[in-house]
């Protein structure tokens, strides 16, 4: 199984291109309050050199159907990530206005999964496991307790992929895909020297601990 990486939090062209360089299978610009929110025009210029390279990932918080189609059409995504403990009712929702990818966040508060991921497991094309800070949507740079959440994580129910994110950086990556063994890890302020402005020598730091853990 080969693990895949998805820079999120981009603001800067340079960033999405640096990590479609390392292979990164999606890039991601964030919606959702933020210090790295991106307005449509900003998010469309950060992506347009990586189309075709790498996939593209909008974050949401919580919103309208229509602002979501709307958003996703005009930036051209092919990812819509969902925040803000979504539904299953709107995962579904959002399907017949969006031909891509609907990602749905798990926040983890007591080091296991709630209750109500299970019905996302099944509706999502994948979940994204995130600390659960009061108050903050996501990309706190906070961990939560992986072999916890493992024990409760039945591969054999889960249809949708799983996605790791929550306090990732070069130095802890690799224990967490050994623990988890994620489809995907997804890493925004582990990587960065300032909200948004990505560090290219822990991008490469962080690639690289992955393609070590990462084929197993």
């Amino acid at each position: 199984m080969t693990v895949e990486i998805k820079f999120c939090g981009l603001t800067r062209a340079e960033d999405a291109e640096y990590a479609a360089s390392l292979g990164a299978a999606y890039v991601g610009v964030i919606f959702a309050d933020s210090p790295r929110r991106v307005a449509p025009a900003a998010a469309s210029a950060v992506l347009a050199g990586v189309r075709g390279r790498a996939r593209t990932v909008g974050v949401f918080g919580p919103a309208t159907v229509e602002t979501i189609a709307t958003l996703a059409s005009d930036v051209g995504l092919d990812v819509v990530q969902l925040h803000g403990d979504p539904s299953p009712g709107i995962v579904e929702r959002v399907r017949p206005f969006f031909d891509g990818e609907v990602w749905a966040a798990v926040r983890i508060a007591a080091g296991e999964l709630p209750t109500e991921a299970a019905a996302l497991l099944g509706v999502a094309d994948a979940i994204v496991l995130d600390a659960k800070i009061p108050g903050q949507l996501g990309g706190t740079g906070q961990a939560f307790d992986w072999e916890a959440v493992e024990r409760t994580l039945d591969r054999r129910q889960v249809r949708a992929r799983v996605v790791l994110a929550g306090g990732l950086n070069p130095e802890n990556v690799g224990h967490a895909v050994r623990v988890v063994a994620p489809d995907v890890v997804d890493v925004s302020s582990g990587v960065e020297s300032a909200p948004g402005i990505k560090d290219h020598a822990r991008m490469r730091a962080f690639s690289d601990a992955v393609r070590r853990r990462g084929e197993f």
